[in-house]
C-alpha cells in the first residue's frame, strides 16, 4: 500500500512542465510567471534550492521595468535607474557589491522628497532665469513644513484624503506658508538701490518673489508626485510616508541595471515571448496556458507579473482568486512615470545633476536628470509623470522628444537638438500598463501584504507585493525571495520532504562586498 502511495506520488511529480516533456527527476516543480526581479530571484532560489524551475516571460527579453539600453553605444536605464538605499541593509547591495557595480550618490538623504542633494539643482523659470539657490532651499524647507502640517491633519481625521486635499486645509490654517517671501534674496538683489527708493521696490519685488516661490512650491509637488508615480489627487495623504526608507541615500546605477538581472538569470530556463493567459490551480499542482495554446504543469507557481497587468485582467484564474486577493489588486493604484532619453553631441548646459522648470502648477513644472556628472556621457533625461506622462504616451516618439526639447530650451535657449532620442511607454506597454505602485485615497497600506500573501499553491512577488519597499527594485527582489521560500516550505512541506534544520535560503552567502560609489 505504501509502495502504491508512492508510486503516484511520482507520477504528480513527473507530469512537469510542458504537455509533451517529463521530469528527469523527481525534483518539486514550480513555474515562474514574470521575468522582472521579482520573478528572477524566485526562480534563482528556487533553483538553488534544487527545484525545477521554468519561467515564462511575455516579452523577447528579461528585466521587465528594468530595461538598460544599448543603442546609444552605451547603457542608458528606460526603467528603474537608482538603488533607494544605498547601504548593506538593502537586500541587493550585496549582488550589486560582489559584481563590482559602480554607482553615483545622488544624495545622501533618505526622504521621498530629495534624491538629489539642494546644491545640486539648478531650477528657472519660465522666462530662462535661473532661481536664487537661496530661494530653492528656502521654498524646500517650506514644503517639509507642510508636510508635517499634513500629518497633523490627517491624525486629526478618520477619513482619508489626497495630498492635494490636505494642502489646501493646511494653507487654510496656516496662509504664510502658500507664499514664501525671500527677503534676504530681495535686498540682495537690490542691494545697489537707494534707501528712499527701498520701500517702492519691496512692494514691487515681494510680489513677483511671492509668485516665484509658489512656482518652486509646484516644483516641490512635481518631484513628490514623480516619486508615486502619480498626481496630488490621488496619493493617500494617510499612506504617502508608510515605506520604510533605508540608509545611505540615493545611488544611479552608472552601468545600468541589466548586469544584475543577467547574472541572476543565469542558468535558468526561461522562456521569453510566452505570455500567460490562464492559470488553473489543483491540489496537487498548477497549469499554465499560454497565449499560443501551449501547457505547462508544475506544483506550484509564483506569480511575478506587473500589478497592472493583474488589473486588466488578462490572465484568467481557475477558480477565481478570492475577493480579498482581487481587492487588493483592484484598490493598489498604479502609478506612470516615463522617460525620454536625449543624447547630445556635446554638453551645452550647467554641470548641476538635474536641471528642472518652476511653473504655476506641478503639471507645468519639468525635470531633467544630468547623466553627464554620473557617466561622462551627454545626456539629459526628461522625465514626466501622472497626468503629463499618460498625455505625452499618446504622441509619437519624435513628438514626445520635440516636447522635452521645447521644455529644455525655454531655459537654455542655445540648446542643441538631440543626436538620438529614447522615449519609455510603459503606461501604454500591454506588459507592464503602469510604472509601479502607489496608496491611493481611502485605501489601507495592507494591501501589499494582501497581494503577497499565498493562495493555495500560487505564491505572488513583484514591486506590489512589497508594503516596506513599494515601486523599488530591492522591494521585488526581496518579495521574490520571500516567495521562493513560502513556495519551497508548502512544496516540501505538503510532500513530507520538509528539512527543519534547512538555513532559510539566503542565509548562507558570501560576505558582503562594499559598494563602489562616486561623487563628483
Amino acid at each position: 500500500m505504501e509502495s502504491r502511495k508512492n508510486s503516484d506520488r511520482q507520477m504528480r511529480r513527473a507530469n512537469c512542465f510542458s504537455a509533451g516533456e517529463r521530469m528527469k527527476t523527481r525534483s518539486p516543480s514550480v513555474i515562474v510567471i514574470g521575468g522582472g526581479f521579482g520573478g528572477i530571484s524566485a526562480a534563482r532560489s528556487l533553483q538553488d534550492a534544487s527545484f525545477q524551475v521554468i519561467v515564462l516571460e511575455s516579452r523577447d527579453r528579461i528585466g521587465g521595468r528594468v530595461h538598460t539600453d544599448y543603442s546609444f553605444g552605451f547603457p542608458v536605464d528606460l526603467g528603474a535607474s537608482w538603488l533607494h538605499g544605498v547601504c548593506k541593509e538593502n537586500p541587493l547591495a550585496p549582488v550589486i557589491g560582489r559584481l563590482g557595480l559602480p554607482l553615483y550618490r545622488t544624495s545622501g538623504d533618505n526622504s521621498v522628497l530629495y534624491d538629489h542633494d539642494l546644491e545640486s539643482y539648478a531650477l528657472f523659470d519660465m522666462d530662462g532665469n535661473q532661481v536664487p539657490q537661496e530661494l530653492v532651499t528656502e521654498v524646500g524647507v517650506t514644503f517639509e513644513q507642510i508636510l508635517e502640517e499634513i500629518n497633523k491633519v490627517r491624525d486629526e481625521q478618520d477619513a482619508d484624503m489626497s495630498i492635494s486635499q490636505a494642502f489646501s486645509i493646511v494653507f487654510t490654517r496656516k496662509p504664510e506658508l502658500r507664499f514664501v517671501c525671500i527677503f534676504i534674496t530681495f535686498l540682495n538683489f537690490y542691494n545697489s538701490v537707494h534707501f528712499f527708493m527701498l520701500g517702492f521696490i519691496i512692494e514691487l519685488g515681494t510680489s513677483r518673489l511671492e509668485g516665484l516661490a509658489h512656482n518652486v512650491l509646484q516644483w516641490y509637488l512635481c518631484r513628490m508626485e514623480g516619486w508615486f508615480a502619480a498626481d496630488a489627487e490621488t496619493i493617500s495623504a494617510k499612506c504617502w510616508d508608510q515605506e520604510e526608507l533605508l540608509p545611505g541615500g540615493h545611488g544611479l546605477m552608472v552601468r545600468g541595471y541589466r548586469p544584475v538581472i543577467n547574472t541572476l538569470a543565469k542558468g535558468l530556463d526561461i522562456r521569453v515571448g510566452h505570455r500567460v493567459t490562464k492559470i488553473v490551480r489543483r491540489y496537487n499542482g498548477v497549469k499554465v496556458t499560454t497565449e499560443n495554446g501551449e501547457t505547462f504543469v508544475a506544483d506550484a507557481a509564483v506569480i511575478a507579473v506587473p500589478l497592472g497587468v493583474l488589473k486588466a485582467g488578462t490572465i484568467k484564474f481557475e477558480p477565481k482568486l478570492p475577493e480579498w486577493k482581487q481587492e487588493a489588486i483592484n484598490d493598489l493604484g498604479v502609478g506612470i512615470e516615463n522617460k525620454i532619453i536625449l543624447h547630445f553631441e556635446k554638453v551645452f548646459w550647467p554641470k548641476v545633476e538635474f536641471l528642472g522648470v518652476v511653473a504655476e502648477t506641478s503639471y507645468g513644472c519639468s525635470y531633467f536628470l544630468n547623466l553627464h556628472k554620473a557617466t561622462g556621457h551627454p545626456v539629459l533625461v526628461y522625465m514626466p509623470a501622472g497626468q503629463l506622462a499618460k498625455d505625452i504616451e499618446k504622441m509619437s516618439d519624435e513628438a514626445a522628444a520635440n516636447l522635452a526639447v521645447l521644455q529644455l530650451q525655454r531655459i537654455l535657449p542655445d540648446a542643441l537638438p538631440p543626436v538620438q532620442y529614447l522615449v519609455s511607454r510603459w503606461g501604454s506597454d500591454v506588459n507592464s500598463l503602469g510604472s509601479y505602485s502607489y496608496d491611493i485615497v481611502g485605501k489601507s497600506h495592507d494591501l501589499y501584504e494582501r497581494l503577497r500573501v499565498p493562495v493555495d499553491n500560487l505564491f505572488f512577488a513583484g514591486e506590489a507585493t512589497s508594503s516596506s519597499f513599494p515601486g523599488s527594485v530591492h522591494g521585488a527582489y526581496s518579495t521574490g525571495l520571500m516567495a521562493a521560500e513560502d513556495c519551497r516550505m508548502r512544496v516540501l512541506e505538503r510532500y513530507g520532504e520538509l528539512d527543519l534544520f534547512q538555513p532559510v535560503m539566503g542565509e548562507e552567502g558570501p560576505a558582503s562586498v562594499p559598494l563602489l560609489i562616486s561623487r563628483l
